[in-house]
């Protein structure tokens, strides 16, 4: 089941892994890292429509392109927001004039995205979004509220949000989807979110009156539903191959340590290695049995479920095979220093979250029953 790359897609990928080769650095700055992908044409491969300063490839080059970004160990992207969500969902659903102005920018590198959608009371359902995005009197909108979990918010330049435009509104009627400069000094507050980890990838982001402009309402005032649905079926796809790639490193070097410390002895952590490994085969095959295919409308979710639960039994397989030895840090305690994690500690921690965030296990079997399986919605008001 996997792809046959043709000689054509094999010469792509020896330019991509020399080009990589040549400029990937590890802790790169981020910000100047994407400009260089955008310079040399790197961002944009699988958007549908050229010139907006972005080339476009076939399916299989953009899968290579995904397979040898995730193996050369270059510098995490920041500027995948826009290229994978907003700029398909703009391609859909936006203006001419919003393309013109919003693509080329990100095929460049110079501007960067997070998304606006979930909220305090609103994560996985995203219908009972409470931010408000009020018209004044000078046509342009006033945005205000709170969202939650907004990756990358303290790097992005732009935001797409989604706001209720209709005071009153319920649930996913009267909802808009909003382009919302984040450079606006006592109207946005950014707040970093510190995890378990120790790090702070995620922000809350308070909106006190932000300006918006009409003209960068996508899909026209009410059709933020239809809009942010659309682009959630986006948010899955070349991408999961590559981080398909990061697993299995992952999962090597868990091996790795179950040698070390001689717990590969016990039958049973091999029998966990190796459905591991036999899952992880299953996630490939299923993304490529997928990839390509649009209408879908269980894909997406079946993909969340298959590497949420795998990634998260795998941070607690990575601690399984060190024993002990699994709750001490890698550094003395110091006041410098007084919650340092290594690689493996850090996967367990951070992969507790895997089942919740971008769509809660809970929330992924509810789309598959009623979306897929045809079973009866669940009644209002049920807990």
């Amino acid at each position: 089941m996997d792809f046959g790359f043709t000689a054509e897609d094999e010469a792509f990928r020896a330019e991509v892994r020399a080009w990589l080769a040549e400029h990937a650095e590890t802790g790169q700055d981020r910000r100047v890292w994407e400009r260089t992908l955008g310079k040399a044409g790197w961002i944009g491969l699988g958007w549908p429509e050229g010139g907006y300063g972005n080339r476009t490839v076939g399916l299989t080059q953009q899968v290579v392109w995904a397979e040898e970004y995730a193996r050369s160990g270059a510098t995490p992207r920041s500027g995948h927001i826009g290229e994978n969500l907003l700029a398909p969902t703009l391609l859909a659903h936006g203006s001419d004039e919003q393309k013109n102005r919003f693509l080329p920018p990100i095929a460049a590198g110079e501007e960067l995205w997070c998304q606006g959608y979930s909220e305090p009371g609103a994560g996985s359902d995203l219908a009972g979004v409470r931010t408000k995005a009020e018209r004044a009197s000078d046509g342009t909108y006033r945005v205000s509220g709170q969202k939650i979990w907004t990756s990358l918010a303290h790097e992005a330049d732009w935001c797409f949000v989604l706001a209720r435009t209709e005071p009153e509104s319920r649930r996913h009627h009267g909802l808009s989807f909003l382009l919302v400069p984040m450079d606006q000094p006592g109207r946005i507050d950014v707040r970093p979110i510190r995890q378990m980890t120790g790090t702070s990838d995620f922000n809350e982001v308070f909106f006190d009156g932000a300006h918006a402009r009409v003209e960068h309402v996508v899909g026209g005032e009410g059709a933020g539903w239809k809009v942010a649905m659309s682009l959630l079926g986006f948010e899955r796809g070349v991408s999961t191959l590559a981080q398909q790639i990061g697993f299995a490193a992952e999962l090597g070097r868990v091996v790795r340590a179950a040698v070390r410390s001689g717990a590969v002895d016990d039958p049973v952590v091999r029998e966990r290695l190796v459905r591991q490994w036999a899952e992880l085969r299953v996630m490939r095959w299923n993304a490529l049995r997928t990839l390509g295919s649009p209408g879908n409308a269980g894909a997406p979710s079946v993909a969340k479920l298959l590497w949420g639960g795998w990634h998260q039994r795998l941070g607690e397989l990575a601690m399984q095979v060190r024993g002990a030895a699994a709750g001490v840090g890698p550094v003395a305690w110091s006041p410098s220093a007084p919650y340092e994690l290594d690689e493996a500690q850090q996967l367990f921690l951070f992969s507790r979250a895997d089942t919740i965030y971008g769509g809660s296990d809970q929330v992924q079997r509810t789309i598959i029953a009623e979306r897929v399986l045809g079973l009866p919605r669940e009644p209002k008001g049920a807990v």
